[in-house]
């Protein structure tokens, strides 16, 4: 994973100007800075960058103009190289601090430039990890963010895998990498009763998710007869509610030995209608894409896979299995990419959106309202009964975007 190294606050007085004059928007003065200091300086003590002071001097109640002024500061500064998801000393970005203050503006503004930092990167050898909220299962991707760079596992697509940027850290803070695919593979899984964990108890699928695979069959699949392929088991939720639309064939890729284990002790290799593609779904998907089936829902939901997998498989694959646009054909996958942190999933949403299209696919989002956090019985806060034996809380939002991919028309 890359990462950027903060540039300490220098004792000349030039950069405490440049620091001074981003908190009150002083374009002028920031642009003669700038050519002689980077704009990357920030105060010692709140690691606060001249991007988290520019934003943290605003409020909402402030005119068109003052707004106006921040955010000709914003972009000044990104134009100057400024790390758009560098952490001060309380974990925070700028767009943190921006969505935090209900700054909408500015927040776009650090999204956006979010996006084209990481489509870059993306392009030139591989994407960064937003923060890493593991995403959480088997059916997941995830991230971590950079700040410069953060770490998340982009679960994959549904659990943690993705990778944004986070800042560097002391020796004693420094983050565990999450865990790859191979180390994964080779994991001892335990079942419960709302969750199942790799032998470092971290999260590969938990029953809180119901909901949204729920809400994403009933997208995917509205009629019964329909052919269905779901990239990822974990504890079968997904795959028990496309049984419940009675597919006529319905086939399962699964690579870890317990899960494949656990579908036979629970007579999944029995049902009618049913084909499970033992492996890693790189090595089995070619010769199915060559038996010239089409499906008219596709779910991806892996684990422990970075976000270049997930795209890899819309963009090699999905046109070759996807059922046509005049057969209802859909594609999904289980968006946690960077749900530890808003601004992450955000920008991967863009992302998404951005590489689909590339891929010849029309993303739409359905807007998933999840429990509060106060809500006794759901008890998805930090600390809340939800998380109770899991390493580390991977989803932190109030809101799930489910992704409906069609081709284009």
């Amino acid at each position: 994973m890359a990462t950027t190294i903060q540039t300490p606050l220098p004792t000349d007085p030039e950069s405490t100007m440049l620091l001074l004059a981003a908190t009150d928007h002083n374009i002028p003065v920031l642009e003669s800075l700038l050519k002689t200091t980077s704009a990357n300086v920030y105060e010692p003590e709140t690691r606060q960058t001249a991007l988290h002071v520019a934003v943290a001097s605003c409020t909402p109640e402030d005119s068109a103009d003052e707004l106006k002024a921040a955010e000709e500061t914003l972009k000044l500064l990104l134009l100057n190289g400024a790390i758009w998801n560098d952490l001060d000393v309380s974990g925070e970005t700028p767009a943190c601090i921006a969505d935090r203050l209900g700054l909408k503006s500015l927040y776009g503004i650090l999204v956006e430039a979010g996006v084209r930092a990481e489509l870059i990167l993306g392009r030139l050898g591989g994407y960064l990890q937003l923060s890493d909220g593991e995403e959480s299962e088997e059916e997941e991707i995830g991230d971590e963010e950079e700040a410069p760079e953060l770490v998340q596992e982009a679960d994959t697509v549904g659990t943690p895998q993705t990778e944004l940027t986070q800042p560097e850290l002391e020796p004693e803070e420094e983050i565990k990498v999450d865990v790859n695919s191979k180390d994964y593979l080779a994991s001892k899984l335990t079942y419960h009763d709302d969750k199942l964990l790799d032998e470092d108890n971290n999260g590969v699928m938990m029953e809180w998710e119901r909901g949204i695979m729920e809400r994403s069959v009933n997208v995917l699949v509205k009629e019964e007869g329909k052919r269905i392929l779901n990239i990822g088991f974990g504890m079968g939720i997904i795959d028990g509610l496309f049984q419940e639309k009675k597919p006529s064939h319905h086939v399962i890729v699964e690579a870890h030995p317990d899960v494949l284990k656990k579908m036979k002790e629970d007579g999944w290799d029995q049902k009618e209608g049913v084909e499970i593609l033992e492996g890693r779904w790189q090595d089995v998907i070619p010769d199915l894409v060559n038996r010239n089936i089409t499906f008219h829902a596709i779910y991806f939901d892996t684990f422990a896979e970075s976000y270049d997998e997930l795209r890899l498989f819309f963009t090699e694959y999905v046109i070759g299995l996807l059922a046509p646009l005049s057969e209802g054909g859909k594609f999904s996958f289980f968006h946690g990419l960077g749900a530890d942190r808003r601004v992450s999933y955000d920008v991967y949403t863009r992302i998404v959106e951005i590489d689909m299209l590339e891929a010849g696919l029309e993303t739409r989002w359905d807007i998933v309202p999840l429990k509060k956090d106060d809500e006794e019985e759901d008890g998805m806060e930090e600390g809340g009964k939800v998380w109770d034996g899991v390493k580390r809380r991977y989803w932190i939002l109030p809101e799930y975007k489910l992704p409906i991919a069609e081709f284009l028309a």
